[in-house]
Formats: C-alpha cells, sequence, structure tokens
C-alpha cells in the first residue's frame, strides 16, 4: 500500500467514515468515528440535544428516533450505517411556527412532568400511530385481521419500550389516543 507508512496514520483516520444523511429534511455529511452511535452523532456532532441519553442500552427509550419512518433507540444504532437514510427528531416533528397535533396533545394532557422522556415518547408515538395507520398488529392485537382498535391496552403495550419516572402514563395514554381519533 502506497502513501504514508501505517504507523503515519493517525488512529482516527483508519477508524472514522464519511456518512450522509438526512435529519429533519436537512441533508447532513459528516465524518464520524466507526464506532459513534447515532445518538452522539445527533448531539455531539449536529447538536440536537432533544433525544436524551438515558440508560444508553436501548431499555429507556428515552433517545427514541425515527430512521427512514421507523422508531429505533439511536444508542443502539451505529452512525455508519446510516449513509443515505433519513432520520427524524423531536425537533423534525412540528413545523417551524407551530406543533404538531401529538405534541399539542401531550401538552393538553399534561403528558409530561419532568420531561427528560418526552422526546423518545413523542417519537415513538408518532411511530406507533403508523404503524396502526399501517395495519401492523402489536402483541395485544386480538383480531389480526381488522383494524387495530387503539384501546388503552394497545396503546400501552405499544409504547411500552419508552419508560417515565414520573408515571406520566396515563396522560401520554390520554395524548395518544386522542391524536389517534384525530387523525
Amino acid at each position: 500500500m502506497r502513501g504514508r507508512p501505517e504507523s503515519e496514520t493517525t488512529t482516527d483516520e483508519r477508524h472514522s467514515s464519511r456518512v450522509a444523511f438526512d435529519v429533519n429534511d436537512a441533508h447532513r455529511e459528516l465524518t464520524l468515528d466507526n464506532r459513534t452511535t447515532l445518538l452522539d452523532a445527533l448531539r455531539e456532532r449536529l447538536g440536537l440535544t432533544g433525544a436524551k441519553k438515558g440508560c444508553d442500552h436501548g431499555q429507556c427509550g428515552s433517545c427514541t428516533v425515527l430512521l427512514d419512518g421507523r422508531r429505533v433507540k439511536s444508542c443502539l444504532v451505529l452512525a455508519v450505517t446510516l449513509d443515505g437514510r433519513s432520520v427524524v427528531t423531536v425537533e423534525g416533528l412540528a413545523g417551524p411556527d407551530e406543533l404538531s397535533p401529538l405534541q399539542a396533545a401531550f401538552v393538553a394532557h399534561d403528558a409530561f412532568q419532568c420531561g427528560y422522556c418526552t422526546p423518545g415518547q413523542l417519537c415513538s408515538a408518532r411511530g406507533m400511530l403508523d404503524e396502526v395507520a399501517r395495519g401492523w398488529p402489536s402483541a395485544v392485537t386480538g383480531d389480526l385481521t381488522a383494524p387495530a382498535e387503539l384501546t388503552d391496552a394497545e396503546i400501552r403495550e405499544r409504547m411500552a419500550g419508552n419508560l417515565c419516572r414520573c408515571a406520566a402514563y396515563p396522560h401520554i395514554v390520554a395524548a395518544v389516543r386522542e391524536t389517534a381519533t384525530t387523525r
């Protein structure tokens, strides 16, 4: 191999990749250490601090974002896998001048207390409502041949990957239910 001897190549150059992807409808290109998670790229490189670092193990859901329209725990996704893909964070859920209907319902139903988990809850709820619209069943869906009815039990099951230490769950369920009925 010609060029610099391997001993002169920096560790950063040998272990980084260029990644091009869209975030909230804006094209971004970054050179990232191959071990960088999507969460860290969003927060540390792009300044999008809505997704929160909670457990850093994919168990709490505070870092949930939408990747190609599907909800993911961004602490578990390596950013180098994003080339050509699309990410929506809580910052991208609404327009510049008003809240999305889901965000407005969270406010109206007081579906947050400390607010730490709220960005992940909102992204998960958006993804969950889209899954229901596509006809995807959950573990508690009774009739797999009929459209899912968003009962409280159905909403709780679908949102189970997002924890709230303040226990605002009844309010979150009410906000999601209201948003589902106004779609």
